[in-house]
């Protein structure tokens, strides 16, 4: 069986990504569709607005096959080690493309970039440093950097979060020499920054700011966005639960972690540096919501998204020793982390099985690897703004078998 890869975090899925999956699936012309998504953080650092099983339950009834779980390690990271965990997840479980989303829509457009980047590599990193130390944020630093190597033009702009993803997607396939072809479909119909939803497919930012923005309530404009599988699992979660995720059901437990952490020990969380550790706790004493809080410390170096990916790790208290052994190492994936996958799903893992030189994962144990503990300090993180009930029943999902639709 062939195999197409997608690189997700499906918060929530909606048609958009039902368009992604029919459209890899024609492209690719691939029997199974595998997604590797992240877990109940996000990349950008928020927490995901329902849980992980709920949303590949989602997308497998939706039209993936197999959904993985991208390792905390990876998932709340800089889009080059986002790229690199996700990338190394489906070359292990053997996908031979993998097709993502993007502004640009041509693939040439990134193969060419990723070589003129190889070629210039050493004037890249000199000028990343001269922005950096200007006290530039790094995406705007990074952004200098391509342009001063000719990377960024009319055709191929490496300011839009797609394209910034699928270049690091398509860099980490080709540095390693992966037998793994990349493709890449255009963006329909909506900006990945979209505040508003205006059609049937509408970017996930919308779709959670029209579900946030009437008390948590399924409206008429977010359903039209959405398949009815994303519709169930998010109205039968927040039955269950009486929530869906958002930071500022964290506000009162962050907040007091930041109070009660000495400055040293927060100096020791993946994520604080050049001294943010006293800008967190001055902050602190004063926010009264999340939003404020982060518009406090937010400055031209510090960006939004770095500040919630720092409060991520202050919340599952991830140290910087925990994930420097793997950010930094040029070792496989020690492992695969089933989440759920369809009788084809099935069909396919069971074909090569026997080829795989690392154990595919399907529920957390006592002796378990050491990234794998750091995936059940987040899982207690992320539900520990639930009831006691709700918590300890959704927790058990991580020691059962995955979901199999």
């Amino acid at each position: 069986m062939k195999a197409c890869g997608l690189i997700v975090e499906y918060n929530p899925f909606h048609n958009g990504h039902y368009y992604h999956i029919k459209k890899a699936k024609k492209t690719s012309n691939a029997d199974c569709i595998i997604a590797v998504m992240s877990g109940n953080f996000l990349q950008r650092g928020e927490p995901a607005i329902i849980d992980k099983f709920s949303r590949a339950k989602a997308a497998l009834i939706s039209g993936a096959d197999i959904v993985l779980e991208l390792p905390y390690v990876y998932a709340v990271q800089n889009s080059d080690h986002f790229a690199e965990g996700a990338v190394q997840t489906l070359h292990a479980i053997g996908v031979s493309s993998i097709c993502f989303g993007s502004e640009s829509g041509d693939i040439n457009h990134f193969i060419k970039s990723y070589h003129i980047f190889r070629d210039k590599a050493a004037i890249y990193k000199m000028t990343l440093k001269q922005w950096l130390d200007g006290g530039f944020s790094f995406p705007e630093a990074s952004m200098h950097a391509y342009e001063a190597i000719g990377l960024t033009t009319s055709q191929f702009d490496l300011s839009q979060p797609n394209n910034i993803l699928g270049y690091s997607y398509v860099k980490a396939i080709l540095s390693h020499g992966f037998d793994i072809e990349p493709l890449t479909i255009k963006r329909h119909n909506n900006h990945y920054h979209q505040q508003e939803v205006t059609d049937r497919i509408a970017s996930a930012t919308s779709i959670r700011k029209e579900l946030f923005s009437e008390n948590e309530e399924m409206t008429a404009k977010a359903a039209a966005a959405l398949p009815e599988a994303t519709i169930e699992q998010l109205r039968k979660y927040k039955e269950q639960t009486g929530h869906w995720h958002n930071w500022e059901h964290y506000f009162p437990l962050l907040n007091y972690q930041v109070q009660t952490m000495s400055s040293e020990d927060m100096k020791k969380i993946h994520g604080v540096t050049e001294g943010l550790e006293q800008r967190v706790k001055k902050t602190a004493k004063t926010a009264e919501t999340m939003q404020a809080w982060i518009e406090e410390i937010k400055t031209k170096r510090y960006t939004w998204t770095r500040i919630q990916r720092m409060f991520v790790h202050i919340l599952t208290n991830t140290k910087k020793t925990d994930l420097e052994p793997y950010l930094y190492s040029s070792e496989k994936m020690p492992y695969i982390r089933l989440l759920g996958m369809t009788k084809t799903g099935q069909h396919y893992l069971n074909g090569i099985k026997k080829d795989l030189d690392i154990p595919i994962i399907t529920a957390l144990s006592r002796t378990m690897h050491p990234m794998l503990q750091l995936e059940e300090k987040a899982t207690a993180a992320y539900y520990s703004i639930l009831n006691p009930s709700s918590r300890k029943k959704l927790a058990k999902q991580e020691l059962t078998q995955p979901v199999i639709y």
